[in-house]
């Protein structure tokens, strides 16, 4: 898909209502971010990686750019390695959630691990890494298991924990036993990332869908399957 299909109307529009959310969703806090002082996982993390499957993984990517970079911006965030390194997380995750079977699915969080357990930090809780290996096992699967939404949701947010994993164990000191007792929080805060992703990702097809019913757009992928009340139109 190319990135022109997002200069249209239903392209910009999705933009726009994106961005309003991603700015809105970077402005509430969810969770400290262990070893840096402010920072924070946000709402985003809720939806941030749906863009992917409404324009495809390019023009997916290119949106979360725009929107993260936007909302950067608008915030007035100071444009430090770390600030400028957490944009890059949502942007593999919203690939994998508008991909299917493609290498780079596969070769992101693998990529991570390797860079993780080549760390000496890393190299002694490599198990932690083990969590990386979901998105991997889920595009394996066949597909009317891979494609459900939780664990599309599930892929992409884990996609993000990797990426984001790797580049923190290389700009943030870290002890091993602090990346042992992040196991427990990973857990709990990915499982919940992953129930937003795949609730938002109904919300978004259902609002596309109903914002328009006639025209049908190559370029917004409206998934049928995840729309609410087909009946009330």
């Amino acid at each position: 898909m190319k990135p022109s299909k997002l200069i249209t109307r239903k392209g910009i529009l999705f933009l726009l209502i994106f961005s309003v959310l991603v700015f809105i969703g970077d402005r509430i806090n969810f969770s400290k971010l262990v070893g840096a002082d402010n920072q924070f996982f946000t709402f985003f993390q809720f939806f941030g990686p749906v863009a992917g499957a409404f324009l495809g993984p390019v023009v997916g990517v290119l949106s979360v750019l725009i929107a993260e970079t936007s909302s950067y911006l608008l915030l007035g965030k100071a444009f430090t390695l770390v600030n400028v390194l957490r944009l890059l997380p949502m942007l593999f995750a919203a690939w994998y959630f508008g991909t299917k079977k493609d290498k780079v699915s596969f070769l992101i969080p693998a990529a991570a691990i390797l860079l993780f357990v080549a760390h000496p930090v890393g190299r002694q809780v490599w198990f932690f890494a083990l969590f990386w290996t979901i998105p991997i096992i889920i595009k394996l699967l066949p597909k009317k298991y891979g494609e459900k939404a939780f664990l599309k949701s599930l892929g992409a947010t884990f996609t993000a924990h990797s990426v984001g994993g790797a580049m923190w164990n290389y700009i943030v000191p870290m002890t091993p036993a602090a990346w042992i007792a992040l196991i427990p929080v990973v857990v709990y805060e990915r499982l919940l990332f992953a129930s937003g992703i795949a609730v938002s990702f109904v919300l978004f097809n259902t609002l596309l869908d109903r914002l328009d019913v006639r025209t049908k757009a190559d370029y917004v992928n409206v998934d049928k399957r995840y729309v609410l009340f087909k009946h009330a139109i």
